[in-house]
């Protein structure tokens, strides 16, 4: 056997592997637990939409704060970290190996996988991080680490530039994923043809309201973001709780935040739903 064969032999057994059981729990372990954090932040900001919040924060640090007061909510919280480490090595395999589908090889769908591994990874070990004992770890407000963020970066040279592009990226992400939500791009991803014709209505409800509102959600945030750098303001970056509480800003008042709110939720309930019939 030549060293050719033995480097596609040692190639196609290392993407069986990826391919294998343990990233397949892994993956659908980490939609569950996105599902949890992404219904837990939408009930956080229907609360702030008839209550000001009680002082939550309607953002992933106000989830984990939130699991933490339950009963066993350190295990739930490990428990949680584990899953969401499960959803960074499936994105890792996807980034290494191509995902699955006809076009998963795609160069840009790979570096889009490593990102996400690069997110979900740092996600992870924020939550464990917080289950751990490092309380500040994983729950810090969103909106202050913002701040501070892009305080630090409007004083480097060109500063103004940098925010500004990075809050257009934000911005145009998010356009992108409301985008996608509506043309029901995900369509793609999922055993569709598994679903009865109820639960696929059902997948399309959650998945294109969730999906547009988060969109939504990222293209205000970067929006926020390039405010701050037009008028050299960092208080004008605006981190999820924030920005979520600026939706009672408009003349909609509160109920465009309650419309939000559940267009959050109904995205943790397609994330669910990805759990069951995502193609991994």
């Amino acid at each position: 056997m030549n060293a050719n064969a033995l480097s596609m032999n040692a190639r196609g057994q290392a993407r069986r592997a990826a391919r294998s059981r343990a990233l397949d729990v892994g993956a659908r372990a980490g939609f569950v637990a996105r599902g949890v954090i992404y219904l837990l932040v939408g009930i956080l900001a229907l609360r702030i939409g008839f209550s000001d919040g009680g002082g939550k924060q309607a953002d992933r640090g106000g989830a984990i704060a939130e699991i933490a007061e339950k009963p066993f909510g350190s295990v739930l919280l490990w428990a949680l970290g584990i899953a969401l480490a499960g959803m960074a090595l499936w994105r890792l395999s996807e980034a290494a190996f191509g995902q699955a589908g006809p076009d998963g090889d795609k160069a840009t769908k790979r570096v889009m996988a490593a990102g996400r591994f690069v997110f979900y990874a740092f996600v992870s070990y924020s939550v464990i991080s917080y289950a751990a004992g490092d309380k500040g770890s994983g729950s810090g407000s969103s909106d202050q680490q913002t701040d501070d963020v892009t305080a630090r970066a409007l004083q480097w040279p060109g500063g103004q530039w940098i925010v500004g592009i990075a809050g257009a990226v934000v911005a145009g992400a998010g356009l992108w994923i409301a985008f996608r939500a509506l043309a029901r791009k995900y369509h793609k991803h999922l055993k569709t043809a598994e679903m009865s014709k109820r639960v696929r209505q059902a997948v399309d409800v959650v998945g294109v309201f969730g999906g547009t509102v988060r969109g939504v959600v990222f293209a205000t945030a970067g929006g926020f973001a390039i405010a701050a750098a037009v008028q050299h303001e960092p208080g004008r970056a605006k981190g999820m709780d924030d920005t979520l509480r600026s939706f009672t800003e408009t003349p909609a008042g509160p109920w465009l935040l309650v419309l939000v709110a559940l267009g959050l939720a109904a995205f943790g309930l397609f994330s669910w739903a990805n759990a069951r019939w995502r193609k991994v």
